[in-house]
């Protein structure tokens, strides 16, 4: 999708125009066309101009997997039980933290209906459906469009016309501002119910930035076809801005095939790496690290990558690069041999001893998942940051106090491990391999067991600072507890909460307290996890609950199920 600034524009009729043009007083001096500089429903230029000026609905694919159509936003979806709600192209890529979150899981993403779409015509659609939507998807991906979008290439706006009669006298001259103004207007002139020329010099802008300027038809739709030509052998950048390009982040496989089979379940989030004189690294789920070497070469077939690894056969081809859109590559051979990379520059494939040591003394870590011998336990570290530090100390806060105990990071035959030893929590007291080192988060296996630390940094989220000091003043009480099964608001009775600075929770009636753990924290919107001590009424408190609304009075929770749908509402309120 393009990222000019649309502003909505109409094109004048062309009768209108003649009458408006009769009341001009000031005369246009533009020199009629000549047959070469008309620009005619049957022109090959007009085509290009159609094409260029096309939507691409290629960057939300994430959504809606087809690139005829977009998306409008906002808009909100379901992803593995976590509701959405998309405003911005750059909330893409909370769906796509979500598909990584976990090994082993289905990606499934359901959008809410109904929502607007707009084709490459620019031209919007409600759709009130998922089936809707598909019929819609089948039939515009199904079509032979011969204008189909050039990605490689855009107009420098604004651009004018000029506009002429049958006689080939001008009668008026249109600025066009955007794409979607000249793909309407270009619609005009292929009904044939306008005559135009171009106003020249016109400038185009190449991917990379690269500027062309044309000074008459000619050079515009040479400029254009040589754009379209390096699309269509899927190189947008010549070779070397190519290689460079993919140096400069990691590659995950979403798809693969090999000889007509799907391995994909095989071989999805396998990482490679592609460095310099001409090496690759290709890094597994398991974390093991191979190492093997690559190369680009042009042939009349189109860009050509091989890949060549000693003991992995499957990558072993030279394949053809047939589709290539920012952030992601599509490969294939013939004789079913398929795969797509998505880029992720999150991901980090040489994990070193002093990587891991710096990346974890930076910031607190909060246990996101924990599954030892196919049992959950994440519920255990509710509210209980890890707090790696320097000369191998860890501490872990529980119920506003620090537990201390050690931490080393070990250089391990299959990679880097981690191994954690705090009393009495065995199930942390385990040797960890890593496989997985991203921005915001680390992956841990042992034989049994997985485990996911999220990165929790101090002052950088200025949300979570307001969450912490709304908490933290005053005392608060249970105003309302809804579940489905109804109001089960007076269970809890009359006493005091308090959310200490330090992470201490404090359940308080006269004399007698519950003690324990909060924590607030971002993780597909604002959180709030709370785990007290004992089996009371108050257990059912212990939840990483959603924040739903704050005010310095009022804090709103909710408990979504898988479907989004909330099953249980905790109003807090302010004594």
């Amino acid at each position: 999708m393009k990222t000019k600034l649309i502003n909505f524009f109409a094109i004048i009729p062309f009768f209108a125009l003649l009458i408006f043009t009769s009341c001009q007083e000031e005369e246009i001096d533009v020199v009629a066309p000549d047959e070469t500089e008309a620009l005619t429903a049957t022109s090959e230029l007009t085509s290009f101009l159609s094409a260029t000026s096309s939507l691409d609905g290629s960057e939300d694919n994430i959504i809606d997997r087809a690139s005829c159509v977009s998306v409008n936003l906002p808009v909100t979806v379901n992803v593995r039980g976590t509701e959405l709600l998309i405003e911005t192209r750059q909330d893409y890529a909370r769906i796509q933290r979500l598909y990584d979150e976990f090994e082993d899981d289905i990606d499934r993403l359901d959008i809410i209906f109904p929502i607007t779409i707009t084709n490459t015509a620019h031209e919007e659609f409600t759709i009130v459906s998922a089936q809707e939507l598909a019929n819609f998807i089948a039939e515009c991906e199904g079509r032979d469009n011969e204008d189909a979008e050039i990605k490689c290439i855009d107009f420098q706006y604004p651009i004018a016309f000029s506009i002429f009669d049958t006689n080939a006298e001008i009668i008026n001259t249109v600025t066009v501002e955007n794409d979607r103004a000249l793909n309407r207007f270009m619609r005009r002139v292929r009904n044939a119910e306008v005559v135009a020329n171009l106003d020249f010099p016109i400038t185009m802008v190449l991917t990379d930035g690269t500027t062309l300027t044309a000074e008459n038809n000619e050079e515009l739709r040479r400029i254009i076809f040589n754009a379209r030509r390096t699309c269509e052998v899927a190189n947008d950048f010549t070779r070397v801005r190519l290689e460079n390009y993919l140096k400069r982040c990691p590659w995950l496989v979403f798809e693969f095939e090999r000889d007509n089979e799907n391995n994909t379940e095989r071989y999805v989030d396998y990482a490679l790496n592609f460095q310099n004189e001409n090496v690759v690294k290709l890094r597994a789920r398991e974390g093991d690290v191979l190492t093997g070497t690559w190369e680009l070469r042009r042939t009349r077939r189109g860009v050509l990558l091989n890949m060549e690894f000693e003991n992995l056969a499957d990558f072993t081809l030279e394949w053809l690069i047939y589709d290539f859109e920012d952030g992601k590559i599509k490969i294939h051979e013939v004789e079913g041999n398929r795969i797509l990379l998505n880029r992720n520059c999150d991901v980090v494939i040489d994990i070193t001893k002093a990587r891991v040591e710096n990346f974890l003394q930076e910031c607190f870590w909060r246990v996101a998942r924990l599954n030892v011998n196919g049992t959950d336990n994440e519920a255990d570290f509710i509210g209980t940051p890890l707090n790696f530090l320097e000369n191998n100390v860890v501490r872990l806060r529980v119920d506003g106090e620090l537990i201390a105990g050690t931490y080393n990071v070990i250089v391990r035959e299959r990679g880097i491990g981690l191994e954690i030893d705090l009393e009495d929590r065995p199930n942390l007291r385990l040797r960890w391999l890593i496989t997985f080192l991203g921005n915001d988060s680390i992956r841990l296996v042992n034989e049994n067991n997985q485990m996911l630390l999220t990165r929790h940094c101090l002052d950088n989220d200025t949300d979570i600072n307001r969450v912490e000091e709304v908490l933290t003043t005053g005392e608060w009480e249970i105003a309302s507890y809804i579940t489905r099964e109804g109001n089960q608001t007076a269970q809890f009775g009359a006493h005091a909460i308090t959310y200490g600075v330090r992470g201490r929770l404090a359940v308080t009636r006269g004399d007698a307290s519950i003690i324990g753990s909060w924590f607030a924290y971002r993780g597909e919107g604002l959180n709030l996890g709370m785990r007290l001590r004992g089996d009371t009424v108050f257990s059912t408190l212990n939840f990483r609950w959603k924040i739903a609304e704050i005010t310095p009075n009022r804090i709103e929770l909710k408990d979504f199920n898988t479907e989004g749908i909330a099953e249980r509402t905790l109003v807090l309120e302010k004594l």
